[in-house]
């Protein structure tokens, strides 16, 4: 593993690894943590953390880990839920969470912090630094010759290896329960299929609670035993992706959004002749990219100026965002808009989707190497099954499935039938290709009732995708199932809104003042009609193209209960929470007043109020396709 800290890059061999494995592993045995017993992680990706939730495997005991951007309230449940009585935190914000909820948890005994900045005068039972751990291990390791193996040598394949929490978008989280066997087996699957090897960089910087990132950067590590990078911070993750240059690299859609966006951001700035040359080589890239990275026959002319175009832009643009080295580079936890995932394989990185879930331990379906398209997530990777219920819902069968629910076992009973099939709750089919194609959540999957589209098939996310492509455009809420039209609630991107207003010396006062701005309407107007116009080819989802839109006076969060953890939209509270809102699209209204309760960072509430304005969007005749 590497580490940036005070921006240098520390390194640590697998020998020193296995060092501090074994003497956390054994001070934890000495404080009393158990086999079967259940540990709490909370922080940001580090090799303390890692290696903590290594030693607790080790004695036969179950890490956890939680989001460290959750409040503490959220960590309550999950606390309490398993029985937590260890946790080890990285840093005084962690160590703050767990003490502002000691009460509600009386259990949690014992807590150990990596980095000591800010808790010298803390003085608190049973709070403890990791460096003390390590002390106490390390004697209990002299006089307990041979305990370390003698616990490893005890753990069978089928025991439980961790627990994940869901992110609970209806409701308390769940436990998921998976052994080792359930975990190594997918990370082996998932590097067999794409050949990954010990010489793969890989740079870990969203959340370890997140199965995702603790696929990429833990199983798989121990599967291929390649080099793992730990970011010095949130914030330098940019700089750090450019000096590491992974070669596997794996983000949920929102991260390329936001990379693409960047660059968007920048080309505005740019001068004149730099900006025609993007855009002529990008519509080149656009048109034969794809295929070149495909290995299909562009022709001799579209060769030579795509490798034009690949000297002037695409090699730099490539660099600019951390990617020159990249082999593989998977996105997964949400679909990805077609244009998204084009503008990556265009300028020739080779960007492909997965299919996967907490309960699955990720890999069910992978996209081959030149068979990677927008509109699937791949073919069935190695030990999966999957066939489709009637009602369209994927079922899946394989060796990485959850072994429960933790203490709900009604909830298991819910999504494991007895013969061994995981429901997906996702709508989709095999095509003709081999391919699974998702269409949405069968729950949210819907119909257009009355009006012209009656019988529609409406598909929210896959119309909220299409929106997010554009990079003013950051989250979109859509609604229209059971109703005659398709309306929308949308958050500008606020720092390429702002950058475009600055541009054409628009002033604003912040978000609020920004978001309602005549000309910021106008040109989100545009990109709803666009959206439209591309809906009105679809045959099956003509019908969803958007009516009506509002632009929201502030961003959805997480911290408002909004989003979830890994910014996935709580559809369900938001239209409960802003009642008011689809009233007033669904009413025929032009504006409406909204004052809304917000949490800040710091803790406190507050709210923030707005009139807003409501638009109406063109729509488009279904264009009918060709006999």
């Amino acid at each position: 593993m590497r580490e940036k800290e005070y921006g240098i890059w520390q390194a640590l061999s697998w020998a020193d690894l296995t060092w501090l494995v074994e003497r956390l592993a054994c001070g934890l045995a000495q404080a009393g943590l158990r086999r079967g017993e259940h540990m709490v992680v909370i922080g940001a990706n580090r090799p303390r953390l890692y290696a903590t939730m290594l030693a607790a495997q080790s004695i036969g005991a179950i890490p956890i880990p939680l989001y460290q951007d959750a409040a503490a309230p959220e960590c309550v449940f999950p606390v309490n839920n398993a029985d937590v009585r260890f946790a080890f935190a990285e840093d005084q914000e962690q160590v703050d969470k767990l003490m502002e909820i000691r009460e509600q948890c009386p259990q949690l005994s014992n807590i150990y912090f990596d980095d000591p900045r800010g808790l010298r005068n803390y003085d608190e039972p049973g709070l403890t630094s990791v460096d003390d751990l390590l002390a106490a291990g390390k004697a209990f390791a002299a006089l307990h010759d041979g305990f370390f193996q003698a616990q490893v040598n005890l753990i069978k394949p089928d025991d439980v290896a961790a627990m994940f929490f869901t992110s609970g978008t209806t409701g308390n989280p769940k436990g998921v329960v998976h052994t080792h066997n359930s975990l190594l087996n997918r990370a082996k699957a998932g590097a067999d299929f794409d050949k990954l090897t010990s010489t793969e960089e890989v740079l870990a910087y969203l959340p370890p609670a997140w199965i995702g990132q603790n696929i990429f950067s833990y199983a798989q590590w121990l599967a291929c035993g390649y080099v793992v990078n730990c970011p010095e911070s949130a914030a330098t993750v940019t700089i750090d992706l450019k000096e590491v240059g992974p070669t596997y690299y794996f983000a949920p859609p929102r991260v390329f959004e936001g990379l693409l966006t960047s660059v968007m951001i920048r080309m505005e700035d740019a001068g004149a002749i730099k900006r025609r040359m993007f855009q002529y080589f990008m519509s080149v890239a656009q048109r034969v990219g794809p295929a070149s990275l495909d290995g299909k026959a562009i022709g001799f002319g579209n060769s030579i100026v795509y490798a034009v175009g690949n000297l002037l832009v695409y090699g730099p643009l490539r660099n600019n965002l951390g990617m020159s080295r990249v082999r593989v580079a998977y996105t997964a936890g949400e679909a990805i808009g077609p244009d998204l995932f084009s503008f990556y394989r265009s300028i020739g990185i080779n960007l492909k989707q997965l299919y996967g879930s907490t309960e699955t331990a990720v890999f069910v379906c992978l996209q081959p190497d030149n068979e990677a398209r927008a509109d699937t997530v791949g073919v069935p990777c190695a030990g999966v099954e999957i066939k489709v219920a009637a009602n369209g819902e994927i079922l899946v069968k394989s060796p990485g499935l959850l072994k429960c629910y933790f203490k709900n076992p009604e909830a298991t009973a819910e999504v494991l039938s007895a013969d061994g099939w995981y429901h997906t709750s996702d709508a989709g089919f095999i095509d003709a290709h081999g391919h699974l194609k998702i269409i949405d959540r069968v729950k949210d999957v819907g119909r257009i009732k009355g009006g012209a589209n009656d019988g529609a098939m409406f598909a929210p996310k896959y119309v909220e995708n299409k929106l997010k492509f554009f990079p003013h455009i950051k989250e979109v809420v859509a609604y229209g199932d059971g109703r005659e039209r398709v309306c929308v609630m949308i958050n500008i991107d606020f720092d390429a809104v702002g950058n475009w207003a600055e541009r054409r010396n628009l002033p604003y006062a912040g978000y609020t003042d920004l978001a309602q701005k005549a000309e910021v309407y106008q040109l989100i107007k545009e990109c709803v009609e666009k959206v439209n116009a591309d809906l009105s080819v679809d045959t099956l989802l003509a019908g969803s193209q958007v009516s009506r839109f509002l632009v929201l006076h502030k961003e959805l969060d997480a911290d408002d209960g909004e989003l979830t953890r890994t910014n996935k939209v709580r559809r369900g509270f938001i239209a409960e929470k802003y009642d008011v809102l689809i009233d007033a699209l669904y009413g025929g209204k032009t504006s409406q007043f909204i004052e809304t309760q917000v949490k800040f960072e710091d803790g406190r509430s507050g709210s923030v109020s707005a009139t807003l304005r409501i638009d109406d969007a063109k729509t488009f005749a279904p264009v009918k396709a060709a006999a």
